[in-house]
């Protein structure tokens, strides 16, 4: 069966990791200009390098509907910068995945594939969707929601080795991004790991970067533009996290609940 999933960040980049490993054809959407922090577990790279690679997997950036079938047909993951994912259209996916993460719906409808999976809130399941998944960490991680929503979005990241919000790198400034440090490296609290207009991102705490924009992304003042580890494991940094597969373990339930047969 072939899943659309709308979306190439860290989340759906984990729930790509689990179908794919699970016997699905995977092919995703995401931005002409991506965003995403975690950039080395995001598929999303595909579509600002041409290609790249999360674990075992590899994902490259797709022109066309009838590239992406190519790419598929050699095990690889297209990426197609398409947000509207028009390429439904084509491609005739049996299942579309909404991973985009925006705590609201973008567009999606429950008529845009047989199956229809949400990830997060700002779903309805039997509205706008067939099933939601929930994201926010704690018990519910990765539940399967067949009527009703998610957990509302609180803004509050969720805790990890200790720390939450002070995890958070955000913008300090509009203007353009400028990174002084890399994913992977260690950095102390109080330490700069970016500037926008002149102006300091500073570390409130002390660990690995695990997550980082790319130098001249466009960003907006209390953007989000980094995230630091402060379990400071390094290869935290190169493999999807225990949510992005909790939240892709949820998504496999439901294709499984939704599509096999009644006895």
């Amino acid at each position: 069966m072939r899943v659309l999933i709308r979306g190439a960040g860290d989340i759906a980049t984990g729930i790509a990791l689990r179908l794919l490993r699970s016997g699905y054809e995977i092919v995703m959407t995401d931005l002409p200009q991506p965003t995403a922090i975690r950039r080395t577990v995001c598929f999303s790279e595909a579509i600002r390098l041409g290609s790249c690679r999360v674990e075992d997997v590899t994902a490259r950036l797709a022109a066309s509907p009838e590239e992406a079938e190519a790419l598929m047909e050699r095990g690889e993951v297209p990426v197609l910068a398409d947000p509207e994912a028009r390429c439904r259209e084509v491609l005739k996916p049996g299942v579309l995945v909404d991973a985009i993460l925006a705590k609201k719906n973008l567009g999606t409808r429950m008529d845009d594939a047989p199956v229809v999976i949400a990830v997060g809130p700002g779903f309805t399941a039997g509205v706008d969707c067939h099933a939601v998944v929930e994201t926010m960490r704690g018990h519910w991680l990765g539940r399967v929601i067949l009527e009703g929503s998610a957990q509302p979005n609180t803004a509050i990241p969720g805790l990890i080795g200790g720390y939450a919000g002070e995890r958070v790198l955000r913008a300090p400034a509009d203007g353009e991004f400028c990174p002084l440090r890399a994913i992977g490296d260690r950095v102390e609290a109080g330490e700069t790991a970016a500037t926008v207009a002149g102006k300091p991102m500073v570390c409130q705490i002390s660990g690995v970067l695990r997550g980082l924009l790319p130098a001249g992304t466009p960003v907006h003042a209390g953007m989000k533009a980094g995230d630091v580890d402060p379990r400071c494991e390094l290869s935290h940094c190169y493999y999807a996290s225990d949510k992005a597969l909790a939240v892709g373990g949820g998504v496999l339930e439901a294709i499984l609940r939704l599509t096999r047969p009644v006895l």
